[in-house]
């Protein structure tokens, strides 16, 4: 199969003949019909992330087909139109109780901070074509024609959803709306900023909107994304290089800042902006996983003083099994608009160039395609 291989940070990826093994017990193979280009694919083959294996295939917003699956898996079958998401869970938190009882995360209905080692965690499963083993990049590598993953890592989506943009559930708009409904547990009515508009924090946007909130105010330093924030429910815009957001949101609110502030943006200026923004009582989450290195500060008196919460969300603190049926039920109404989040469709050999566009930060999402819909 073809596939996209990075050899080290900052190189071009090779699209390259790569074998992938069959799956083993507990593993399903899917045949990649569309993949997403998120950030955190940007980070891991800039070298954002000290530490992290190469050569390596990236690319882990993924929808496609199972074409096999291994012994007991019950769940799939071949045929099954799916997202792949980076989550990867054992489904029983018997082995991480025994060794610490206070770690049941699955079972408290936190999967997407399973502890468990499982065997793809820990067996390379691609070759390249020197014979060399290749690492699967966030859990997924859909950069090639073909990805195998856990079952857990899997969601089905209805037969006629276009693949490209149901690639979309599997990362960034999982994460956008996770944080609104499961991290802040957003109330209808209420103020929100979102910090960075690109794939996760559009999201956040739209998830703010379809949860009717009053006030949806979209901050970043790039205007060419306002057009989409407006459309998809952003009641107002603000370019950071322009204007001092801090003064603008206490306009926009009355002096009393917001009660939920989104942070998708890498930086800790974004972070230590969505605190300052912060009404009493006020929420801020987290969404953005910046490079390496990030820090930021924020004055706890105001947290105290306030009441306020500072929370962080790993993938929007999802569950696939209950929050893509949700999504999938939002698109389908019409509330939830994945086709205007594409930017461009690209075949697997112009990956370098959606991956340059991606990273000059206008798109929302670039699409990777392999099979025609």
């Amino acid at each position: 199969m073809k596939a996209a291989v990075s050899y080290g940070a900052g190189q071009l990826l090779v699209v390259e003949e790569v074998a992938v093994a069959s799956p083993g017990e507990g593993e399903v193979a899917v045949q990649v019909g569309a993949c997403a280009i998120c950030q955190s694919d940007l980070h891991y083959l800039s070298g954002a992330w000290p530490g992290k294996p190469f050569p390596v295939i990236c690319g882990h917003e993924v929808a496609g087909i199972v074409t096999d699956v291994g012994k007991s898996v019950e769940s799939l079958r071949e045929g099954d139109r799916v997202i792949a998401s980076l989550v990867r869970n054992l489904g029983t938190c018997d082995p991480c109780v025994a060794e610490h009882p206070s770690r049941g995360y699955c079972r408290a209905g936190h999967p997407y901070l399973c502890e468990t080692s499982l065997p793809l965690d820990r067996e390379e499963r691609f070759t390249g074509p020197d014979g060399a083993r290749v690492h699967q990049g966030l859990k997924v590598g859909g950069f090639a024609e073909r990805a195998l993953v856990h079952p857990s890592q899997l969601a089905t989506i209805p037969t006629d959803m276009p693949l490209e943009e149901a690639s979309l559930l599997a990362c960034g708009v999982l994460t956008g709306y996770g944080a609104v409904f499961n991290s802040a547990k957003m109330r209808p009515g209420g103020s929100v900023v979102v910090i960075g508009i690109g794939g996760v924090g559009i999201n956040c946007l739209q998830a703010a909107a379809i949860g009717e909130a009053q006030t949806v105010i979209a901050v970043d330093v790039v205007p060419e994304k306002f057009a989409l924030a407006r459309e998809l429910g952003a009641t107002h815009t603000l370019n950071a290089k322009e204007t001092s957001v801090t003064e603008a949101v206490m306009e926009i609110t009355g002096g009393f800042g917001v009660d939920y502030a989104f942070v998708a943006a890498g930086s800790g200026a974004a972070i230590e902006q969505g605190a300052e923004v912060l009404a009493k009582l006020g929420c801020m989450v987290v969404a953005a996983l910046p490079p390496a290195g990030v820090t930021a500060q924020v004055q706890p008196r105001f947290l105290v003083n306030k009441n306020q919460a500072i929370l962080g969300t790993k993938m929007g603190s999802a569950q696939l099994s209950r929050d893509i049926p949700v999504l999938i039920e939002h698109y389908r109404a019409g509330r939830l608009k994945l086709g205007a989040l594409i930017a461009e469709r690209y075949p697997l050999d112009r990956i370098n160039d959606a991956i340059e566009s991606a990273g000059q930060g206008a798109a929302a999402r670039n699409i990777i395609e392999f099979t025609s819909q």
